[in-house]
């Protein structure tokens, strides 16, 4: 699976701090922590930033090729000027993050991807929000963002798409059609399109300890169903455990086991049965709760682990 970095996202303080005072070192350690780490992709998210954003990306590139030369790079914004000014200095290694299926950007930015053979990641998301069903978001992904790349062609292997996870913090409701939607889009035509998701979306609101857990969880329900690749934290040594397990079929403990089982039930459209988990195991009995909340069988709270 490909894993994206997160970790130079604007919205960080020590992130927003350090580019405000162009502190090169800070980007280029946490852009080679990353790659240690085992991402396979560094996401440059840098906001909107409507004044200044080519000079912004200009100078991060000049970062990244200190960094990680070479690495494959996703230029996160809505500024279109700053990921070209990225294309152009990075070249076809690179990710334009993203696209949606609304009018203005549906226009422009597939076009922008291809004429860099860039890959790109198209968001199943029109004007009026993300919708909550699984069949709603393959109707955009099939009516909208496919047709589109395919017209200015993209081919499908350069096709992110990104089903949108909502939290299950206020959204519980809506998580388990993320990952339908990502097993009906491996389904619905040959070649399929890739896909990708935002993964600590899922655990937006959610009280920092309890964040982790949730992630780990439904990346392993995620895989089940055929996800690609995930915009993650790499330097989460347990989440990066949890794909190597299950990539190397490693189940070697207990916990792995169960990971490795959780994997196989969602890949053959079964859920995780109470008889697989060994419940006198704390460790175990989390992961079991977890998947609970986030299939919609037992209501999201922030106790849920005391229960």
């Amino acid at each position: 699976m490909l894993k994206i970095g997160e970790n130079i996202h604007i919205i960080a303080p020590s992130v927003k701090e350090a580019l405000k005072e162009r502190d090169g070192g800070f980007f280029v350690d946490l852009a080679r922590k990353q790659k240690e780490a085992g991402a396979d992709v560094i996401d440059l998210n840098i906001g909107p930033r409507k004044k200044d954003g080519p000079e912004v990306v200009e100078w991060l590139v000049d970062c990244m090729q200190e960094a990680v030369a070479g690495m494959t790079i996703s230029f996160d914004t809505t500024n279109l000027a700053a990921i070209e000014t990225g294309l152009k200095l990075w070249g076809s290694n690179a990710i334009v993050n993203s696209t949606s299926a609304e009018e203005e950007r549906l226009d422009q930015v597939p076009p922008l991807a291809a004429k860099y053979d860039a890959k790109l990641i198209a968001l199943c998301l029109e004007k009026s929000g993300i919708p909550v069903s699984a069949d709603a978001r393959i109707g955009i992904a099939m009516e909208k963002l496919i047709p589109r790349a395919e017209e200015v062609g993209i081919p499908m292997e350069n096709l992110l798409v990104d089903p949108l996870i909502l939290t299950v913090s206020g959204c519980q409701e809506y998580v388990p059609e993320a990952i339908e939607t990502v097993r009906m889009l491996k389904m619905v035509m040959d070649p399929a399109p890739m896909t990708v998701v935002g993964l600590s979306n899922v655990s937006n609101q959610v009280p920092h300890k309890m964040r982790p857990l949730l992630d780990r969880v439904y990346l392993a329900m995620l895989m089940g169903a055929g996800l690609d690749s995930a915009i993650l934290n790499p330097l989460d040594k347990e989440l990066m455990g949890v794909i190597q397990g299950i990539e190397t079929r490693d189940d070697s403990t207990p916990v792995k086991a169960l990971y490795l089982k959780l994997f196989d039930r969602v890949a053959g459209m079964e859920q995780l049965q109470l008889e697989d988990v060994d419940m006198s195991d704390p460790l175990q009995a989390e992961i079991w709760k977890t998947v609970q909340v986030l299939l919609n069988q037992v209501i999201y709270t922030d106790s849920y682990l005391q229960f």
